[in-house]
């Protein structure tokens, strides 16, 4: 694998049988990304978005074809996955959430507590770490599971609609931490969205994905210098043709899934 290639995808087929029928999620997707970049899948539900999350996350296995993420550390997990929803521990303390993959993975007690207090100080949370899940707010909770995936150091990081529940509020708030905590990590993200701000805020790379079965049919650069802030996105003339691109190959995929 090239030096600067983080996730390298060659040939990925997803087929899914049920009931004596088979469905394609996947279809021969052939895609790589560079280590430290920020990239965005969007395209219509059922496209296979999270099924490729999933195949990266080793939670599904291809039908054909394969990846190869490269590592830099023997010892660093090779991903972490933030979940819509579901991704916080109920029985477990806001603490115990971030510091879970680290004790998981059996590191001395002071580098647990180390990288726990950083992450939570970094989300936030650090008032609430003796808390439980049921004492937080929706947003409290996407901060734990964004604390917990990059205190654990992961080589890659698989995000599928982490924001899409919140309000509009708690959105901008956790999307601009967010930004900021990766700023300093430039960890390998990959991040499932259906919002056309989100992914031409947070992305270098929009990956435009085709109607099921789903490929890769269309990539969009995102040239807006860093930090961004969604204001000075929505207010730039360039993304807005950006945007109105991305809008138009969701209607045409749509369209064309109806036939």
């Amino acid at each position: 694998m090239k030096e600067d290639v983080k996730i390298r995808i060659r040939n990925l087929t997803k087929v899914f049988y049920q009931k004596g029928e088979s469905v394609t999620a996947l279809d021969n997707v052939t895609l790589d990304i560079l280590d430290g970049e920020f990239v965005c899948l969007v395209g219509p539900s059922g496209c296979g978005k999270t099924t490729l999350l999933r195949i990266l996350a080793d939670l599904e296995q291809p039908s054909a074809g394969g990846y190869e993420i490269a590592t830099e550390k023997e010892d660093r997990p090779l991903q972490s996955m933030v979940f819509q929803e579901r991704g916080v521990i109920p029985w477990l303390t806001v603490r115990d959430n971030v510091a879970f993959g680290l004790e998981m993975r059996k590191l001395p007690k002071k580098v647990v507590k180390e990288r726990t207090d950083y992450y939570l100080e970094k989300t936030g949370l650090m008032a609430f770490a003796d808390r439980f899940p049921k004492e937080l707010s929706g947003g409290m909770k996407q901060r734990v599971g964004i604390a917990r995936a990059f205190a654990n150091d992961p080589e890659i990081l698989l995000m599928d609609e982490p924001f899409a529940a919140l309000d509009e509020q708690n959105k901008f708030i956790l999307q601009e931490e967010l930004l900021q905590i990766w700023a300093e990590t430039r960890k390998t993200v990959l991040f499932i969205t259906h919002s056309i701000d989100e992914a031409l805020l947070l992305s270098d790379r929009i990956l435009l994905m085709s109607a099921q079965p789903g490929r890769i049919s269309e990539e969009i650069r995102v040239a807006a210098p860093r930090p961004r802030a969604m204001e000075a996105i929505r207010a730039d003339p360039d993304i807005a043709e950006q945007f109105v691109r991305v809008l138009k190959h969701l209607q045409d995929e749509v369209q064309r899934s109806r036939g």
